[in-house]
């Protein structure tokens, strides 16, 4: 068995305890299983130099697929449907304006461009673009 091999196989398997002991988000034993795969290939004679390449690009792959298929998915948006808001200014048609939403001010756009919105006049929360909520006027939504 070469050197290279036991090299890589303490090196694996350290790595592969390090994460038990110190949380990496699985970079550590991914770079560690990398390592248990390189020293499986050293066994065919591979230069030194191909080893470590090899490691390095076994080692992205795997810490990018576990980032894919490991990490759970985000929501696009904490906003719940049908929350209301305040206007603090007036959002005229197509342009935007300020309301209170849960005790902040934010930026403000009416979700149809021919509205204006009043201010002081309650809005539901449609979605969020960015730092803007997208609005649409509360008495509007009840009437139809």
């Amino acid at each position: 068995m070469p050197i290279s091999t036991l090299i890589w196989l303490m090196a694996g398997a350290v790595l592969c305890l390090t994460e038990l002991f110190l949380p990496s988000a699985f970079v550590a034993f991914m770079m560690g299983i990398s390592a248990l795969i390189v020293a499986l290939l050293s066994q065919f004679g591979l230069a030194l130099w191909m080893q470590v390449v090899a490691w390095l690009l076994i080692s992205s792959l795997l810490i990018v697929l576990s980032r894919r298929f490991l990490q759970p998915r985000r929501r696009k948006s904490k906003i719940q449907d049908a929350v209301t808001a305040e206007t603090l200014t007036e959002i005229p048609a197509g342009k935007t304006g300020r309301v209170l939403y849960e005790g902040n001010s934010w930026r403000a756009l009416c979700d149809d461009e021919k509205i204006a919105i009043a201010s002081h006049e309650r809005v539901y929360v449609v979605r969020r673009e960015g730092t803007t909520l997208i609005v649409m006027p509360e008495n509007l939504l009840r009437s139809h």
